[in-house]
């Protein structure tokens, strides 16, 4: 079975900032007014600081005010099934509670976090406590992956 090293370091502002170095190369004549001359930029576009999960160095771990740690400075570390199978788990979790995905990650990863959870297919079926940072780290990443319903 293989198993894959995901960066879980990304930011919303790094994944913006990559977009738009590709973009800055790409000019057409849509970027021109009527006189042929560029056209004036556009605002940047704005992100909210809920949409971007928590940047850390490594080594570190972001905890929400509530108690929930929400990033883990470490490589997420899983194979191609436990990413599946963590990311399924989250987003049945989190259509079960029903609203707005994205805002069911942190209570999603509380209830990974309780020192009662029963551990399942989220945590690799190992309780949070005994889980490696990388694995940590790809809890994390598959449950912000089913909140932008990327399971498949």
């Amino acid at each position: 079975m293989r198993s894959y090293t995901w960066t879980a370091r990304l930011t919303a502002g790094t994944v913006a900032a990559a977009g738009l170095s590709l973009l800055i190369g790409c000019s057409t004549e849509a970027d021109k007014d009527q006189a042929g001359e560029p056209a004036a930029p556009s605002a940047p576009a704005t992100t909210t600081a809920e949409a971007a999960p928590p940047t850390v160095k490594p080594g570190e771990v972001a905890v929400s005010p509530g108690g929930v740690t929400t990033a883990v400075g470490a490589d997420a570390q899983s194979t191609e099934e436990e990413y599946f199978q963590a990311c399924h788990a989250a987003k049945t979790w989190m259509q079960a509670k029903g609203g707005d995905l994205k805002a069911q990650v942190e209570p999603y990863l509380a209830s990974l976090q309780a020192p009662d959870a029963t551990p399942g297919p989220g945590t690799y079926n190992v309780a949070w406590a005994q889980l490696e940072p990388p694995r940590q780290a790809a809890v994390i990443v598959a449950a912000q992956a089913a909140a932008d319903e990327l399971c498949s």
